[in-house]
């Protein structure tokens, strides 16, 4: 069998997530998502491991984001509630903050964790590998670097997708994943990034683990899904203050300082992959599953009626094609656009411009969300000073 799954997301007990990111609303949405197995996040917290619990026979896999002494986020998959306790009290020596923050920081390096986490019978690999803040590719220039052999997959990110990744070629023989990130439970941001895998079944925690573990080890990934890596928040090089986009060149000469407002220049993930990339070219290996583009339901109806995100026609038109086909990954790859457009006209054809790649894009960068847009976009690039525009002013 074939199912979707977000492995990366966060509980109320990560710093910057929602109140009601507890298990009740992360299950409930993530059905009205089509989700299949959510990971949990944050499951070495000891509330939220006590929370978990009364849920460990739901469509649950135990998950849990690492900071590393080199501020590089790992990805942790865990097999079972024991092995977390476990987890936890090997690594409470070298943290300072693991009994109350969800996404814990420790004292250990790379290849330290690792190892830990292997004899714990989990799996670990980079979070969001090539963002400018925290991840692997930020403090490191490859991957064995940091962690000294190569790890069980390498999570994408949403400033990335499966050809940036593959212009790397260290990352030519490891499994890619998409997931969220999700800091709430709402449904342009749980799911909002997926994988696809053949399962031969869905159970309880232990074997939700062991089925995505198999599925990651044999090359069993049937396709990712993500957005369009334009979407994301550090897809170009931008100023995290003013967000004036900068090609690369312009930036190393500012010496990543903005001349517009003074802000911090942070490199795109754009940037970061062809700087890692030796021979400039995306080479797919043979198990390599496709890398489909999705944008979040609730972006394609705010686009298509001119409503704000948050608002509640925005909601309710939702709800009403979530409710007549089955979930929103239902209504955004498989129904037939007649159906869709028969509830809204305007919404359906977006959809069908969506499928047909004819949706464009305002690049993200600086921290900045990119934005989807029906027309090519006018995008706000740094223009850099001659002397002849000096000289007249």
């Amino acid at each position: 069998m074939i199912v979707n799954c977000d492995l990366h997301i966060h509980s109320r007990f990560a710093g910057g997530t929602s109140k009601n990111m507890d298990i009740e609303h992360i299950l409930k949405y993530g059905k009205l998502k089509g989700l299949n197995i959510i990971g949990t996040g944050d499951c070495l917290h000891p509330k939220y491991l006590q929370e978990i619990q009364d849920y460990k026979d739901s469509n649950l896999i135990l998950t849990v984001e690492i900071e590393d002494k080199n501020r590089v986020h790992h990805l942790v998959l865990l097999p079972s509630i024991s092995k977390a306790y476990e987890l936890r009290e090997r690594l409470r020596r070298y943290s300072n903050n693991i009994d109350t923050e969800g996404r814990p920081k420790v004292t250990l390096r790379g290849g330290e964790l690792l190892e830990i986490v292997k004899e714990t019978g989990g799996l670990i690999g980079p979070a969001h590998a090539f963002t400018p803040y925290t991840s692997i590719y930020k403090s490191f220039d490859s991957i064995y670097q940091c962690y000294g052999k190569k790890p069980d997959f390498v999570e994408l990110g949403l400033s990335a997708d499966t050809d940036m990744g593959d212009m790397v070629q260290e990352l030519r023989d490891i499994p890619f994943l998409s997931n969220s990130d999700a800091h709430s439970y709402h449904p342009y941001r749980l799911g909002r990034e997926f994988n696809q895998f053949e399962v031969r079944s869905i159970g309880d925690l232990e074997e939700n683990f062991e089925e995505i573990k198999r599925s990651i080890k044999h090359n069993k990934i049937v396709a990712n899904y993500g957005l369009d890596p334009a979407l994301g928040k550090y897809h170009l090089t931008a100023c995290s203050k003013c967000h004036l986009r900068y090609r690369i060149e312009d930036a190393i000469k500012l010496n990543y300082r903005c001349p517009e407002c003074g802000g911090v220049i942070k490199k795109g993930v754009y940037d970061r992959t062809l700087e890692l990339s030796k021979d400039k070219k995306v080479i797919h290996p043979d198990f390599r599953p496709p890398y489909y583009r999705i944008v979040p339901l609730s972006q394609i109806i705010s686009l298509s009626i001119g409503k704000g995100i948050d608002t509640k026609i925005v909601e309710s038109l939702w709800r009403k094609y979530v409710e007549l086909f089955g979930n929103e990954i239902n209504v955004l790859i498989k129904e037939d656009i007649s159906n869709l457009i028969k509830v809204n006209e305007k919404i359906g054809k977006t959809i069908e411009m969506f499928r047909k790649n004819k949706i464009y894009y305002y690049p993200g960068g600086g921290g900045e969300y990119g934005r989807i847009l029906k027309t090519p976009p006018k995008i706000r690039w740094y223009k850099p000073m001659t002397t002849l525009d000096s000289w007249l002013g």
